[in-house]
């Protein structure tokens, strides 16, 4: 069947890669998003070292799970400061690009609330203006530096919205191994089974595509591999290199597919029950395999590439892996009782990611 796949970022990997920052900034004047910790890690210090006066203000107060609450000051200072800047750089984790991804887009009278009621109606839009961006992620999981999504969350009102855009895709992506050292476990373990998510999604999808498995099934093979290593020598810059690559391939596989019904019912467990998005988007991929097996003949042939042939077996591996990561794999072991999860789950079925699911019709 015929295919395509488009991925505009330009990509630079590989240890100290972020010293291409100035040149990929060519002078433009910058704002640098990042998390409140980069001050103490000594980040800030280097980023204003590398860049000098084209850093023209720091915003580091980046909370996870960027929500309407927070983000509505944010916005409105950063488009009505009186310290212009010609691009953004995000410098952290999911939450950090996710923020600048909707700084990013300018509204004709530079107000949060106008943001907010165009990704209300659903629909693409063009924004009033655009600001550049540049990411830089500190741990090996989100993607977002490779892909045009970023999720805004309103837990007041049990919401939340997807930013997508054309101009939302990133001009440039920095993966550089050597700023997640300082990663704990439990982070590096969560974005860990976020980039697992991404990869696996990407493959039991309607949108895949032989492109987009090459990533992802290179992508899961990578974490089966190194994610446990990794949770025993966090040190190890060779295993933080390795994982960083494959969150890296991950990203560029979902870019194109995007994610599917674990990260459906995500939402709801990150929106109702406080899971962190990692864990979240990863407890049910046991579950979710047992449900993507024998849907489709060419999504099975990719699924065997990685589990084998055997349903059981398969799914045991998947549920062994997650456990033997600290994580727990059942609905219940987070006070979802079963008649909850199975309304959660027919929920997520008739979200716009769980139609991505190549059995989401069959279990309509």
């Amino acid at each position: 069947m015929p295919h395509a796949y488009r991925n505009p970022v330009s990509i630079h990997s590989g240890r100290g890669s972020l010293a291409r920052l100035p040149s990929l900034l060519a002078g433009r004047r910058v704002a640098l998003v990042t998390f409140p910790e980069a001050r103490g890690l000594g980040l800030v210090d280097r980023l204003q070292a590398l860049l000098g006066d084209a850093l023209v203000t720091v915003i580091d107060d980046v909370r996870p799970n960027p929500d309407v609450a927070h983000l509505r000051d944010l916005y409105n200072t950063f488009w009505q400061s009186d310290a212009p800047c010609d691009a953004i750089v995000a410098v952290g984790g999911g939450s950090a690009i996710d923020t600048a991804k909707a700084l990013m887009v300018g509204t004709a009278n530079g107000q949060f609330d106008e943001l907010v009621a165009l990704l209300a109606t659903g629909k693409p839009f063009v924004p009033a203006s655009v600001k550049p961006l540049i990411a830089v992620p500190t741990t090996a999981g989100t993607g977002s530096e490779v892909t045009p999504w970023a999720t805004i969350w309103d837990a007041g009102n049990q919401k939340k919205y997807s930013l997508h855009l054309d101009a939302t895709w990133p001009e440039a992506a920095i993966v550089d191994p050597e700023l997640m050292l300082s990663v704990p476990a439990g982070t590096t373990v969560s974005t860990g089974l976020d980039a697992l998510s991404h990869a696996l999604e990407a493959i039991w999808n309607v949108n895949a595509n032989p492109v987009s498995d090459t990533f992802a099934v290179s992508a899961v093979r990578d974490i089966f591999d190194c994610l446990p290593a990794l949770l025993k020598d966090l040190g190890n810059l060779d295993l933080r290199e390795r994982m960083a690559l494959a969150a890296l391939k991950a990203g560029m596989a979902f870019s194109n597919t995007k994610t599917a019904l674990a990260h459906s019912i995500s939402y709801e467990m990150t929106l109702r029950h406080g899971l962190a998005h990692g864990i979240a988007c990863s407890f049910t991929l046991p579950l979710v395999l047992e449900k993507a097996w024998a849907r489709s003949p060419d999504r099975d042939r990719t699924l065997q590439l990685l589990f084998g042939t055997d349903l059981a077996t398969a799914t045991q591996r998947l549920r062994a892996f997650l456990q033997g990561l600290g994580v727990k794999t059942e609905f219940a072991d987070y006070g979802v009782a079963d008649s909850e999860a199975a309304a959660m789950i027919a929920r997520a079925m008739d979200g716009a990611r769980g139609k991505n699911f190549i059995g989401a019709a069959a279990l309509a």
